[in-house]
C-alpha cells in the first residue's frame, strides 16, 4: 500500500509564514532523574540546602526537605532520612555538628524524628530517649552549633 502523499503545502513558504510548531515551556533545573536521586546525591544537594537555611536559623519540616530536593513518591520521607543519616555520618567523621538538627518532625514539638536520635547515638554522640529532656537539650545544642557553624558572621541578630 501507498502511503498518503505528504502536505507540502507549508514547503514552500518563506519561514516567517510558515505556522509555529510550540511545544510548553520545561523547567530544567526541575527534572531529576533517578540517577540524580542516589543517596550520595541527594545528601549533597541536602547538605546545600541545610547549609543556606542555617542562615535563616529556621528548622525545615521532613516533608519540605522532601519539596527542596523536589522529591516525588513513593518513598519521600525515606529517601530524606537516608540523606540525613549519610549527613550525620559524614558531619561524625569530619567533627562537625549535625546539620540534620535543621529538619524537624511536623508532630514533634520542634523535635526530629526518632531515627535522629538513633543514628545519634550509633555514631556515639547522644545518650537517652528519643523523646523529653536529654533529646531536647541534645537537639538544641546541635542547632545552635549548626547555626554558629554555617550561618554567615556579623548578622545583626548575632547579638541577640
Amino acid at each position: 500500500m501507498d502511503a498518503p502523499p505528504a502536505n507540502t503545502d507549508n514547503l514552500n513558504l518563506p519561514d516567517f509564514a510558515r505556522p509555529l510548531m510550540t511545544a510548553p515551556a520545561v523547567d530544567v533545573a526541575a527534572i531529576t532523574t533517578d540517577a540524580d536521586n542516589t543517596p550520595e546525591t541527594l545528601a549533597c544537594r541536602l547538605r546545600a540546602h541545610l547549609q543556606a537555611r542555617a542562615a535563616q536559623r529556621s528548622p525545615i519540616t521532613y516533608h519540605e526537605a522532601a519539596i527542596a530536593l523536589r522529591l516525588s513518591p513513593p518513598n519521600t520521607i525515606h529517601q530524606v532520612t537516608q540523606a540525613l543519616e549519610q549527613l550525620m555520618a559524614q558531619d561524625a567523621a569530619a567533627e562537625r555538628p549535625f546539620i540534620a538538627a535543621l529538619v524537624i518532625g511536623k508532630s514533634r514539638g520542634g523535635l526530629p524524628a526518632p531515627g535522629f536520635f538513633d543514628c545519634a547515638a550509633r555514631l556515639g554522640r547522644f545518650t537517652g530517649a528519643t523523646a523529653g529532656p536529654d533529646a531536647r537539650v541534645f537537639h538544641a545544642a546541635q542547632l545552635d552549633a549548626v547555626v554558629a557553624l554555617w550561618a554567615p558572621r556579623g548578622d545583626c541578630r548575632d547579638s541577640e
